[in-house]
Parts: structure tokens; sequence; C-alpha cells
């Protein structure tokens, strides 16, 4: 029988690791908000970054290393590259009335890119958490965070079809978007220490 406490435990675990995920989602759903099945594609890129930090995280409980923790402030990059490709296609579509969103919104893999490098904390705190659990532990951790990737894509969606978010990120996602994305890779980057940028 499934330990209701760990069920809980897992909730949680998710929620405070990935509470920011959720607004990343809005505006991929804002900008994906004219194309069809833009939707889909980021639950499926959703899916596939965060699959890929379990992933690594489940393999690191094990004491297999297939992502070195010095490698993880470089994942930055690719968040900072989106931002900035969202950027120039925002800056170059700037004229065009009948703008179409970026590449008719977001692709799967851009959006699993953004995930994975976004989760590559996470994965330093779940590993720890996976190992101490046991397998059977560990198999309701992963089953509780996927039921709760797709709660975080209807919740993010949500916001994104409120009206009044809804009408400010159709206004302003583009700019926001690549800026957020940006914001991600920097701070990934620099808390890291990637290339020497850490304070510390």
């Amino acid at each position: 029988m499934v330990n209701a406490g760990i069920i809980g435990q897992a909730v949680g675990l998710f929620a405070v690791t990935n509470i920011d995920d959720i607004v990343i989602l809005a505006l991929f759903f804002a900008q994906g908000a004219a194309s069809r099945g833009s939707a889909l594609r980021i639950v499926l890129g959703q899916y596939l970054g965060f699959m890929a930090i379990l992933a690594v995280a489940v393999a690191a409980a094990f004491g297999a290393t297939f992502l070195p923790e010095s490698f993880i402030p470089y994942l930055g990059l690719l968040p900072l590259a989106l931002g900035l490709k969202a950027a120039w296609q925002g800056w170059r579509r700037r004229d065009d009335d009948e703008r179409v969103e970026l590449d008719h919104g977001p692709k799967a893999l851009e959006v699993a890119a953004v995930t994975f490098a976004n989760g590559g904390d996470n994965i330093g705190v779940y590993v720890p958490v996976f190992a101490t659990s046991g397998l059977p532990g560990m198999s309701v951790y992963v089953v509780v965070f996927l039921v709760l990737v797709a709660v975080w894509c209807l919740v993010g969606r949500f916001f994104a079809t409120r009206p009044f978010v809804a009408k400010a990120l159709s206004r302003w996602g583009h700019v926001v978007l690549p800026l957020v994305l940006i914001g991600i890779g920097l701070v990934i980057l620099v808390e890291g220490g990637a290339f020497g940028l850490g304070f510390g």
C-alpha cells in the first residue's frame, strides 16, 4: 500500500522546486495561442524536459553520473540562446502588423530544453531524496511528479487564457518571454559559477 505521507512529500517537493515553471508555461501557452497544435507541443516539451531531469536524478541516485555537477551551470546556455533567438525574431517582425508568433509558437524541443535547463538545480535536490527513499518510494515520487507535470501545464494554460492575462501577454509576451528566458539563462550561469561568473 502506498504511504500517503510519501505522496504528500512528493507533491510538496515538486511544488517548491517547480513553481517558476508555471510562469514560463503561461508565457509559452500565450505565445502559441493562435497556433493549432501548439498546446500539445508545449505539453510534450514539458514532459520531455522533465523526464530528462528525472532520468538524470534517478541514475544519480543509483550511483551513475551521466551529468557531472560541474556541467549543470552551463545548462543556462540553453534558455539564454532560446531567449536571444526569440528576441531576434520578435525584433525582426516588430513592423509586421500581422505577425505570426515566433514560428507558430514554441517547438516541443525548445520547451524541453528550457524545462531541463531550468530544472538542472532540481537534480541536486531530487538525488538525495530518491537515494534514501528506496525503489518503491522513488517510484511513488516519479509517478506523482509526472502527474503534477500535467497539473502544471493546466495551470499555466489557465493563466494564459484569463482575459486580463491573455490580453497583457498578447501585447507584451513577445517582449517578456525573451527577457524571462535570458534572465533564467543568466541566473543559472551566474549562480553556478559558469565561466567564472560566480560571486562567491
